[in-house]
């Protein structure tokens, strides 16, 4: 019977992460007629902003920004790759916090109990951290400067090599500027513009859910199978550790689908943490993803080898941009770079016609909502919930002063940190940032989807080809874009946290400190952990590494492209790049204007670019995820959709963890004492005459 009452209370919660505004938000499992959610807590008293800001709030929030950081970072400086972590960081807060009160109260020590809003204050502050290792460009544009990055590509002379304190210094000039440039703006997206933020309210009724009895005895098994597969996928990680002596060693290059299918990248590498990924991702990314890998490596790539000779030389390097590698990074570059100026457009076309709908109709809407606020269910919960999100003010002075301090300080401190970014470049780019923020906070709102790392490509080419290759162009490109992409991807964030502390009744002054002190501990803790893989794996960002940083050298070729133009690419390169441009706007525009129902079948050309240059191995794994979770739906879907993602989660999280040890064993000059290789038939040949000799 509880199992039952599980599974229908499963129902219901997904019911309201998917579709918030209907009328299914109502207590799980109520008894004697319909209550809304703030009824069922409304004998619970919301603390004060204060109290809602705890000590165990914040010290279980730093170590789950320590695990996250680091499955973040290894996911960027793999594949770039990120799925959505924020059920995960749900969970496991409300887990260990609800652990410590249990203890505490049974100790007969307990002061406070454990409330939603604390559950937010965690959550903000662990998302905020972690975004840090995204947002940080540890795989895109700050490691894209480095001098190992920049041989990779032309313009080798312009780059600025890591070091944990200037890394440090930048995130603390740029980082906390976003908050403050769409604080005066919450009342107006959150409540007068009513803007959904899907996955904060998606967050906002996981929390609110975990705090009824139903949802915690759910929370509770989802805990226990996610810590089942973590314990798995580390003891995954620990145990192929052993083979892997050198480079080729391991499951991770197993010929699965024969040797000439491993040499152009198809093989299956054992990772539970894309098999994870998989499981978390959309079935379309999925299958994105791997029809991307079918065309490029399975099709196109090999066509173009044979015609070395002809469209470029044959005493090129592998790795040389004037040769196939070439062909690879700068189509890539194409396909992304159309998919985000169609994406930018279409956001921005739909941010401007919902503003000014909004606008033109605000009065006819107040009207039409008074009218009907006494006919609604939810007008218990919507007034309740405007009445304490207005009632902590922030000041719109502090949040004035705070953007021109902090602009005033950064103007200041980042052309010391990087020279070739002149003070002017950076006044422009603040001028600008609080529409662009705006922008972007807006349209996620609408869609769900920022487009951060789209401006930061704008500001790539702006900034770079202001700038000019004789003054450090490409440098000048890639730090403008770590500027503008940690302001608007900071205020989408704060936005988000905004809607997710409205529907959990935590104060918008939690929300901002919570985001402040994860903000904090995101600069100091993401640059430590870029910095362990920095310098524990020595091919960090080469082709023959386990970390290849695949948005890195995407992201300097762009900078070198803004800045010296295209003379250097091999013959009919820049053909190829217009067409799979014009293309991927083609894909995009016919997935919008079919009916919905055949469009969602229609790959998407973002994911469809990321193999291009890295290869098809990881959509693999992907796609195993991505199928073990449909024939999981189709057998069971209510227990697939309850325990998908905490199995998921599970994965990614334990093969995440293991590269802290992995990382420390290898600075400690540890090696693995077996080096597991699949030689090519020829190598067999060699190695049975020798050993036929030797007998």
């Amino acid at each position: 019977m509880e199992e039952k009452g599980v599974e229908d209370d499963v129902v219901k919660r997904l019911d309201c992460e998917r579709d918030p505004n209907q009328k299914n938000r109502q207590r799980f499992g109520g008894v004697g007629g319909v209550l809304s959610i703030e009824q069922f807590f409304e004998d619970q008293e919301v603390p004060s902003w204060r109290k809602q800001l705890t000590f165990r709030a914040f010290f279980v929030s730093f170590w789950l920004s320590i695990l996250f950081s680091v499955i973040v970072m290894k996911l960027n400086l793999t594949t770039g790759i990120i799925p959505s972590l924020n059920v995960s960081a749900g969970l496991l807060g409300f887990f260990f916090v609800k652990s410590w009160t249990k203890f505490l109260e049974r100790s007969g020590f307990l002061r406070q109990p454990f409330t939603r809003q604390e559950n937010t204050v965690i959550q903000t502050c662990v998302v905020a951290s972690s975004g840090i290792a995204f947002s940080g460009g540890f795989g895109s544009y700050l490691f894209g400067m480095s001098e190992r990055i920049a041989h990779k590509s032309s313009g080798s002379k312009d780059f600025k090599d890591p070091s944990l304190g200037w890394m440090i210094g930048f995130l603390f000039v740029v980082s906390f500027l976003g908050l403050f440039s769409v604080v005066p703006l919450r009342k107006i997206m959150v409540i007068d513009f009513k803007l959904t933020y899907p996955s904060g309210t998606a967050t906002a009724h996981l929390i609110n859910s975990f705090h009824t009895p139903r949802g915690a005895a759910l929370a509770k098994k989802q805990v226990k199978m996610l810590g089942r597969f973590f314990s798995v996928s580390f003891l995954w990680g620990f145990f192929q550790w052993f083979f892997m002596t050198a480079d080729g060693c391991g499951f991770a290059h197993f010929p699965t689908f024969g040797l000439k299918a491993y040499a152009n990248k198809f093989y299956f590498d054992f990772s539970a943490t894309y098999i994870g990924v998989g499981m978390i991702c959309p079935h379309i990314i999925n299958v994105s993803v791997l029809v991307g890998g079918i065309i490029s490596w399975g099709i196109m790539w090999p066509l173009i080898e044979e015609k070395k000779g002809q469209w470029y030389s044959e005493k090129l390097s592998s790795d040389d941009l004037s040769g196939l590698e070439g062909y690879k990074v700068f189509i890539a570059i194409a396909i992304i770079l159309g998919d985000g100026l169609y994406n930018f457009f279409k956001v921005l076309t739909r941010t401007l016609s919902g503003l000014l709908h909004q606008l033109r109709h605000k009065r006819d809407t107040e009207e039409l909502s008074s009218e009907n606020s006494s006919r609604s269910e939810l007008s218990y919960d919507d007034e309740r919930r405007k009445q304490l999100f207005l009632k902590d003010q922030i000041p719109i002075w502090f949040a004035i002063g705070g953007y021109v301090v902090i602009a005033v300080v950064s103007i200041n401190t980042l052309p010391h940190i990087f020279t070739q970014l002149k003070w002017y470049y950076i006044l422009v780019i603040y001028i600008f940032a609080p529409v662009l923020a705006f922008c972007n906070a807006y349209g996620c709102g609408l869609t769900d989807w920022s487009l951060a790392s789209t401006y930061g490509k704008l500001a790539i080419f702006t900034i770079g080809a202001w700038a000019g290759p004789l003054h450090g162009g490409v440098v000048a490109g890639l730090s403008a874009c770590g500027v503008l992409m940690n302001i608007v991807s900071t205020a989408s964030d704060l936005m988000q946290d905004f809607k997710t502390g409205y529907l959990t009744l935590a104060s918008p002054r939690s929300m901002f400190v919570s985001q402040v002190v994860g903000t904090t501990m995101g600069c100091i803790i993401s640059p430590c952990v870029f910095w362990l893989f920095y310098k524990a794996f020595d091919d960090l960002g080469l082709p023959t590494g386990e970390y290849t940083a695949p948005n890195a050298v995407l992201f300097r070729n762009m900078a070198v492209l803004g800045v010296e133009g295209v003379s250097s690419l091999p013959k009919n390169c820049m053909t190829l790049c217009y067409v799979f441009f014009a293309t991927s706007i083609l894909i995009n525009l016919i997935k919008d204007l079919i009916p919905k129902k055949w469009a969602r079948f229609i790959p998407l050309p973002m994911a469809m670019a990321i193999p291009f240059y890295i290869g098809p191995y990881f959509t693999i794994d992907m796609s195993l995820g991505s199928l073990i979770l449909f024939v999981w739906q189709k057998l069971n879907k209510t227990k697939a959709d309850a325990f998908g993602p905490a199995v998921a989660s599970g994965l990614i999280c334990g093969d995440g963890i293991w590269t802290l040890p992995s990382s420390i064993l290898a600075l400690a000059g540890v090696k693995a004492p077996i080096c597991m290789k699949f030689l090519s038939s020829s190598n067999n040949a060699k190695v049975d005459k020798f050993l036929s000799s030797s007998i």
